[in-house]
């Protein structure tokens, strides 16, 4: 009950870790960093490690010289994880932790209660709706700050993605003269496709105040428009078409009945994702049985299932 309770003051001193720079410190440093060398870095009076939860480490100082007795041979340095959180780092994804736990995007949670019991479940109306008074992405293309925010939090999480698909499931773009990427932000996914493969030519389709001032190029087009009512030709597109081939990149729900001991945390994350969808734009993650029988209702012939790293899969829909 505890750890239920109390499990969102991991997420906020991961928060805390960020705004105080301690990976970029530990990292800045070279070598194993110890505790009173990281509270003197930060200029507080103390601080309370989270080694546990993967982000940092301890290990033996390579230079044990001139430490605190109690300190003798420990120092503290960053986890392939906690790399992610490096402000340089090319993929890193501090901005979707800062998003994700905004107070703006935090707060629908407390409604949740309220939005069950009001019994307006309709896709305008969710918690976030509920705590903001307005639908997720209407309220967002009303705040600059926070509709920067989001854009950067989406994009940090596309380099993630494209970079293993590229690296390890390229063939899925190959033979396409051209692509559109609905829903594509401010273009990230769809800019490394373009930069890959010179032959495509590729747009990026969003709502319009979400890629205005975007730079377009050779091979690269922004469109904007509402997704709902319309969306641009092409060979293949990162959501739906019809006649033409769909790649998906997203969850596929893992079957709680047959988990293996290791995949229980990854699960556990579907869940939350799921859980967020529900309470900021009012959507869902699905299982494999859930996507089937989308694409079949739609008169789709066949889809394939890649799986690529993390919790994501591509997902090939055939007309």
């Amino acid at each position: 009950m505890w750890n239920h309770t109390f499990n969102y003051i991991n997420s906020m001193s991961l928060k805390c870790a960020i705004q105080l720079g301690i990976p970029d410190i530990i990292h800045s440093h070279g070598l194993a960093m110890t505790l009173s060398d990281l509270v003197k870095s930060l200029r507080i009076n103390n601080i309370n490690g989270t080694t546990h939860n993967c982000f940092f480490t301890q290990t033996n100082l390579v230079n044990k010289e001139e430490k605190a007795q109690e300190e003798e041979g420990e120092g503290y340095i960053l986890t392939p994880t906690s790399r992610l959180l490096l402000k340089d780092e090319p993929l890193s994804l501090v901005p979707f932790v800062q998003v994700q736990l905004d107070s703006i995007m935090m707060d629908p949670c407390k409604y949740l209660s309220v939005w069950f019991e009001n019994g307006d479940h309709s896709s305008t109306m969710t918690p976030f709706a509920t705590a903001h008074g307005k639908p997720f992405f209407e309220y967002i293309g009303n705040e600059p700050k926070l509709n920067h925010l989001f854009n950067e939090a989406m994009a940090s999480d596309a380099r993630l993605v494209i970079s293993v698909i590229i690296e390890y499931r390229k063939e899925v773009f190959e033979g396409l003269k051209s692509l559109v990427d609905v829903g594509g932000g401010t273009g990230t996914m769809a800019k490394a496709i373009a930069n890959t493969f010179a032959q495509i030519n590729c747009i990026v389709f969003d709502l319009p105040h979400v890629i205005e001032g975007c730079e377009e190029s050779k091979n690269l087009n922004y469109v904007g428009g509402d997704m709902f009512k319309s969306i641009p030709s092409a060979d293949a597109i990162l959501l739906k078409k019809n006649g033409g081939r769909v790649i998906i990149v997203e969850m596929m729900l893992m079957d709680s009945n047959n988990l293996q001991k290791e995949e229980h945390k990854s699960y556990e994350a579907q869940l939350f994702m799921d859980m967020l969808m529900m309470v900021h734009p009012s959507g869902k993650e699905r299982s494999q049985q859930e996507w089937a029988k989308l694409f079949y209702d739609s008169d789709f012939s066949d889809y394939k299932i890649i799986p690529i790293s993390g919790l994501r899969s591509i997902i090939e829909v055939y007309p």
